[in-house]
């Protein structure tokens, strides 16, 4: 009987099942690659140096066709800005005449109204009438004392949390109501004719901002921005002074830094407001 604990001789493991085992590529895939590398590694040098002499002047030649073709588009560019501002500068100067022109038919227009009605009884009291309408209106250049608010946009931006909703293009800038809220303080405390920038205030007259510019009758003006109000200057200025406008206007002159003064002006001088066309009118109801 045979010893349990004599040493048991295993099977060795086959050598094709070992090769399966551990090498995982064909000997013929595995010689064939090392040739072809060596080859690589032997002709890359002598085959390297045209290809990127090459590919060096096809990139130099797109660089270049490039860089005429940009030059080319910002000389483009220029004329039409250039072309552009001829035009814009034209219109200026048409819209400059029609304007000078209309006030001279105007004035002809009210020199021809005036003399087909003064030498009449009832003439001369619709010219009355007329003259009181237009002056409602503002139609008429007026010149007396009153007062001026002066508002500036601040010259940085304050570093505040919520400064966003002052701003325009990331910039602190006074607000169209804020010009707003001060006419109406004026109209308000008295005013007889107000302009904002030299434009005059009238029926149907908006202020309002697009983007970063602000528009008073759809006429850009720029800051600092000049309010004038004539009528009676100490009046004017008391009563603005104690109004929601001036202690709004106040506070954001504080938090913001807009720039914010007040003054009396003895001689201010407002051109006649644009006028608007009529479309609708109605005769007058004659009081009983």
């Amino acid at each position: 009987m045979k010893n349990n604990r004599e040493d048991v001789r295993r099977n060795p493991v086959p050598s094709l099942l070992r090769s399966l085992m551990t090498d995982h590529l064909d000997p013929g895939y595995e010689a064939a690659a090392a040739e072809r590398e060596h080859d690589h590694s032997r002709n890359r040098t002598q085959r390297g140096g045209p290809w990127l002499m090459l590919g060096a002047v096809l990139v130099g030649f797109v660089l270049t066709v490039s860089a005429v073709q940009a030059a080319k588009a910002v000389s483009g560019n220029q004329e039409i800005q250039a072309d552009l501002l001829a035009k814009v500068r034209d219109v200026r100067e048409s819209i400059d005449e029609l304007d000078a022109s209309r006030a001279t038919l105007g004035g002809e227009v009210d020199v021809a109204r005036a003399s087909a009605l003064a030498g009449d009884t009832h003439g001369g009291a619709v010219l009355d009438q007329l003259r009181v309408v237009e002056a409602a209106a503002g139609l008429e250049a007026v010149h007396g004392e009153g007062i001026v608010v002066t508002l500036t946009d601040p010259a940085a931006r304050p570093d505040l949390s919520d400064a966003s909703k002052r701003t325009v293009g990331g910039k602190t800038v006074v607000l169209d109501r804020d010009l707003q809220i001060v006419i109406n303080a004026l109209w308000a405390g008295g005013a007889e004719a107000v302009t904002v920038g030299g434009v005059r205030i009238g029926p149907a007259v908006t202020v309002r901002q697009a983007g970063g510019a602000m528009l008073v009758d759809n006429q850009p003006v720029f800051s600092p921005y000049r309010l004038e109000a004539i009528g009676d200057s100490r009046v004017l200025q008391r009563t603005f002074v104690v109004s929601d406008a001036y202690s709004r206007m106040s506070g954001v002159a504080q938090l913001y830094g807009v720039g914010f003064a007040v003054a009396e002006d003895r001689s201010i001088s407002m051109p006649p407001a644009t006028p608007r066309a009529v479309r609708v009118a109605s005769e007058a109801a004659v009081p009983k």
